[in-house]
């Protein structure tokens, strides 16, 4: 299939999934509010713009991402390159053998997470509305940090065997104490952080390398262990963020108290 014909295909794939989001909001606007759009040009063209943008990175995506994605996970898990890198036979096996999964599976985290549009929106919007005191960047890489260990650890339990419950139960029962010691101009944005990490590019990568390691590791189910790291995906960039704000807030005072 050409590129023309591809990206036809996207560009109208992408206009259906828009067009709920013009009626609610344009809908709204006019028989609800009923008040006149303002600046309809600047509102059209940019709609423009976003279906353009959207429908030329599904297709990047879907073409280059994605499946170099897959094979590196299935590659990586692969029984005979994991013996051959460890010096074990397949049989003897450890979870310490999968080094180079843990490693791949923290890179692609952090990598995805600071390419993700919808982390990008939320950091700038919140930088905005925060007056500089949350820094866009200093966000994305806590948030990066957090899906990066979140997924590494993920690819340990599906390794180890270890049931999926016992890490979200600890997990949250962290992020509650965090929540109970943190300033409360973060919580919510730590909450949304952990939301808009599992997005696009994100979550397709994410779920091969779950679905990838399963099958590849012996024992162990692709339905019942391959799914699970968009849930570590979600909960470790909360613990990050809050983690991030109260390490900040923790040196200001010292530093103060220095001075």
């Amino acid at each position: 299939m050409g590129f023309l014909a591809e990206f036809q295909q996207s560009l109208i794939a992408t206009a259906g999934d828009m067009l709920p989001i013009l009626v609610i909001i344009f809908g709204f606007q006019l028989l609800v509010i009923r008040r006149q759009i303002p600046n309809l040009k600047r509102v059209l063209i940019g709609f423009f713009y976003v279906l353009l943008g959207l429908s030329l990175f599904l297709m990047g995506l879907e073409q280059a991402i994605f499946p170099l994605g897959e094979q590196m996970a299935i590659q990586l898990s692969d029984p005979a390159f994991i013996s051959g890198s460890s010096g074990h036979s397949v049989e003897e096996l450890y979870w310490s053998d999968y080094y180079w999964i843990y490693l791949f599976a923290a890179a692609i985290g952090f990598s995805t997470t600071i390419a993700e549009p919808s982390l990008l929106a939320v950091a700038l919007k919140a930088e905005d509305v925060s007056g500089g005191t949350v820094a866009a960047t200093g966000l994305r890489i806590a948030v990066a940090i957090g899906v990066a260990v979140g997924i590494s650890l993920g690819a340990f339990r599906i390794v180890s065997g270890i049931p999926l419950y016992y890490f979200i139960v600890a997990g949250y029962l962290v992020v509650m104490v965090q929540t109970y010691y943190s300033p409360k101009f973060i919580i919510a944005l730590a909450y949304d952080s952990g939301g808009v990490t599992t997005s696009t590019v994100t979550v397709p990568l994410v779920a091969a390398l779950g679905l990838g390691l399963a099958t590849s590791v012996p024992g162990r189910s692709a339905l019942l262990d391959g799914f699970g790291l968009i849930a570590f995906a979600s909960l470790l960039p909360i613990i990050s963020v809050l983690g991030y704000v109260q390490m900040s807030e923790w040196m200001a005072r010292r530093s103060f108290a220095d001075h």
